[in-house]
């Protein structure tokens, strides 16, 4: 299966949205269709094997809207294998011919760079095309364009309806408040109708279009209702010259004025929803100075290459990941982490690109470019994360997709009401007379039935339930990014909000993952030799507590000596030949595989582990040579991010390899009451689903590679690391931040995120229950109905906007 994602142009409700999607959905080797109305953007999982770029682009332009034109990306990617200037032409054609793909190929430099139509072809199609040619690709770089001005056009629309309409507002006083039509009523009457014409056929083409094409194409949106509304409201300025009917063109353009400018505040506001893309993509560096034959030259970021050597001065942006190779500074990572405190940054460590050097000369090796660095991987977790569907969602997407059919036929049967039975309908309506002063009850049936039918269609509003979901999570995702907090979807975000229990792996999540030798107990020979021994055959394992024993004999300049025979038991320890001797160091249960009789240090150890420390066996030949305790710190913040999950109503629980009483100590001083302690790695998917069936929904923390299985088993899966190293692809949540602070944060966030979503699910089924009903008892006037449609949908996504001022940070 492969994954695109495009602009849609001409979407102009939620109603558009819908409509693109069950056309797609349609398609033949489609297995996923999502349309982002506030985004307006698609995102399409297919079969590249039954269905073509080609064939979705064609899908969507026949459901009469545009997808954005082949030049919009562009590619930039290493050609290996190149030898001539005919294997360049070679690698060029090969491009060429797949379709909606312009390329360049410098023999040179070894680049290609490839114009292509993302929805035509993408990167998998285009390495592929390389491949073919006989050429490998090493690096690729994406380069989005701008987004158009379509704020700008709201704008400028707006603006032009205004011009019209204020005038018709003006003129329409004295006939409302002191039944005088100035200069006599006839010339009043044209007048309406001549100055709402260029509101509603210049400034509201872009409606009349939306809605002629959603009509073509066999489906409706919010354009259809308003065009629906206006042009017939229009038209009773037109009848009045011929019949006794109360003349409606005045109000036609004040829809349609109010209509524009609740796009344009909209177009406005839902910039302001995705302001967290954008914010990330002004991050990046430009440009790069990279040492070149011993002399600095700077580059465009798009030509540096893994292995390239920058400079960075005090002040500048590190131009993409790498890894410090000579120099010393402090780096200000807060665009990654949210954390404004720098970090100490020395050679051998790594850097993030796009961060900022702030005081000293680094020189920094490019370990990662173009679409694989930290900030490029970020950008697209969030694009795709606000491109995705909760399911709190689907109920309302069902309502959108049957809304505008249904209020047509509620529109058609509120006019033959009105002309049938006029008796009936004015007992509502009467209730209310009195209280409602548009409510005029004595005009002829006709003027009432058009009155009750316009506010029909310009007062439902399917834009509210569309934008109700989709923009509270792009902002929430959005803040979740800039404050360390990688969120892949919104079914984890709603998931994470529903977390009752969250169990935490010990070794670098609680504590720093950086034990370190407390205590070294022979009971044959001295301290020198059992580390010696020891430590050599923890060198060729990768666990912390065993780096920790090789850091001692490095520290106590112990000998390490050469092994043979390495192996490594799974939540036991290890075993090797150590200068012609079987060394065993681990568990008490690899001693018992062993045949090793422990109970010499038993006491010993016991005294050990209720200190927190881990206690560690070393057996050489079948005998008990000793015992090495490591012990594991708390990080800062555990103890209060902890207490902080209590206060959230969340049950934490710690999970561990340690045994018990080890467990039990460090899981007290934390403040964590349940312990699961003993556990294999095999065995910690067995205790989440034995939580899930106690708790229910569960979440857990881990490091995103060792603990994979358990998360993929809970319900959210969060993998907490520091910078570059984080696995994002390992989890529902990526904390890039290497601190429980940081699972707060996540846990607020979903949660305030979610109490918007629900605020503006209700705001949106609430006004439009209760103003439907209102139009078709005549109680609403078309204006002010207009004036609610336009406020619901503002309503909505100001709202969700307004989530940036929830206190998400840590306590």
């Amino acid at each position: 299966m492969m994954k695109k994602s495009f602009k849609v142009k001409g979407m102009h409700c939620a109603g558009c949205a819908a409509n693109i999607e069950k056309a797609l959905k349609k398609l033949d080797g489609i297995s996923s269709a999502n349309v982002n109305y506030a985004s307006e953007k698609a995102y399409v999982e297919f079969d590249p094997d039954k269905v073509g770029g080609e064939d979705i682009r064609k899908r969507v332009e026949d459901a009469g809207y545009d997808v954005e034109e082949a030049d919009n990306r562009k590619l930039t990617f290493k050609v290996k294998g190149m030898h001539c200037a005919s294997c360049a032409k070679n690698t060029e054609d090969a491009l060429k011919k797949l379709d909606g793909v312009d390329a360049v190929v410098n023999f040179a430099s070894e680049r290609a760079t490839v114009n292509y139509d993302p929805v035509k072809v993408g990167y998998d199609e285009l390495k592929s095309a390389v491949e073919a040619a006989g050429f490998e690709v090493v690096e690729d770089e994406e380069v989005e364009e701008d987004e158009d001005g379509e704020y700008s056009e709201a704008r400028r629309r707006a603006f032009i309806a205004w011009a019209f309409t204020v005038p018709i507002m003006v003129w329409m006083i004295p006939e409302m408040f002191i039944g005088v039509a100035w200069p006599n009523m006839r010339v009043f009457n044209i007048g309406m109708v001549v100055l709402a014409a260029p509101v509603l056929a210049w400034a509201g083409s872009s409606t009349y279009k939306s809605a002629l094409n959603s009509v073509r194409h066999g489906s409706g949106n919010m354009d259809v209702l308003i065009a629906m509304g206006t042009l017939s409201s229009y038209l009773t300025g037109v009848a009045v010259l011929f019949t006794p009917i109360l003349n409606y063109a005045g109000v036609s353009a004040m829809i349609m004025s109010f209509h524009l400018t609740g796009r344009y505040i909209e177009a406005r506001a839902k910039g302001r929803a995705s302001q967290a893309i954008k914010k990330l993509l002004k991050l990046e560096a430009k440009t790069a100075r990279v040492i070149v034959d011993g002399v600095e030259k700077e580059v465009q970021l798009k030509d540096v290459a893994v292995g390239d050597v920058m400079v960075v001065r005090p002040g500048e942006k590190i131009p993409t990941d790498g890894v410090v190779f000579d120099g010393s500074s402090s780096v200000d990572e807060s665009m990654a982490t949210g954390e404004s405190m720098p970090v100490a940054k020395n050679a051998g460590d790594e850097v993030i690109g796009s961060t900022v050097n702030q005081n000293g000369l680094l020189k920094v090796r490019a370990t990662r470019v173009g679409k694989d660095t930290f900030l490029a991987n970020v950008i697209r977790m969030v694009e795709e994360a606000q491109g995705t569907k909760v399911p709190i969602q689907e109920f309302a997407d069902r309502v959108t997709g049957v809304f505008v059919p249904v209020v047509v036929v509620v529109a058609l049967l509120t006019f033959s009401s009105w002309m049938l039975f006029p008796g009936t309908m004015k007992v509502g309506a009467g209730l209310l007379q009195d209280y409602l002063p548009w409510v005029d009850l004595t005009h002829d049936s006709v003027s009432l039935a058009v009155f009750a039918t316009v506010a029909v269609f310009v007062i439902a509003c399917p834009c509210a339930l569309g934008l109700a979901t989709p923009t509270a999570l792009m902002v929430g995702s959005g803040m979740g990014a800039e404050n360390g907090v990688l969120i892949r979807n919104g079914a984890a975000m709603q998931a994470l909000k529903d977390v009752r229990s969250i169990v935490f792996d010990k070794t670098g999540t609680i504590t720093k993952g950086k034990p370190e030798v407390t205590d070294v107990i022979p009971f044959n020979g001295g301290a020198g030799g059992l580390i010696s021994l020891a430590a050599s055959v923890e060198s060729g394992s990768e666990h912390p507590l065993g780096e920790a024993i090789v850091e001692k004999a490095r520290a106590d300049s112990a000998e390490l000596r050469d092994i043979t025979g390495f192996e490594s038991v799974s939540g036991k320890g290890v075993r090797a030949e150590v200068s012609g001797k079987v060394v065993h160091v681990g568990s008490r249960r690899l001693m018992s595989d062993a045949g090793v009789d422990v109970y010499p240090a038993v006491e010993e150890v016991q005294r050990l582990e209720g200190e927190a420390k881990t206690a560690m066996f070393v057996a050489v030949d079948g005998e008990l040579a000793g015992v090495i305790a490591v012990a594991d710190t708390l990080k800062e913040d555990s103890v209060e991010a902890i207490a902080e999950l209590k206060a959230l109503g969340l049950e934490p629980a710690m999970i561990t390899g340690d045994n018990q009483r080890t467990a039990e100590a460090i899981a007290e001083r934390a403040g964590i009451e349940r312990v699961l302690a003993e556990v294999l790695p095999d065995g910690k998917v067995d205790e989440i689903k034995r939580l899930q069936r106690e708790s229910g929904v569960v979440a857990m923390v881990g490091d995103g590679i060792n603990d994979a299985p358990a998360l993929t088993q809970a319900d959210v899966g969060i993998a907490i690391g520091t910078g570059t190293d984080i696995a994002i692809e390992a989890a529902d949540v990526t904390l890039v931040r290497g601190e429980l602070s940081s699972v707060v944060t996540a846990v607020k966030l979903s949660r305030a995120t979610f109490s918007k979503i629900k605020q503006n699910l209700f705001w949106a089924f609430f006004y439009n229950l209760i103003a439907l009903p209102a139009a078709v008892l005549g109680l609403a006037h078309p204006v002010i109905a207009e004036i609610a449609m336009a406020t619901s949908s503002i309503t909505v996504v100001t709202n969700a906007n307004m989530l940036r001022r929830a206190k998400i940070k840590k306590f």
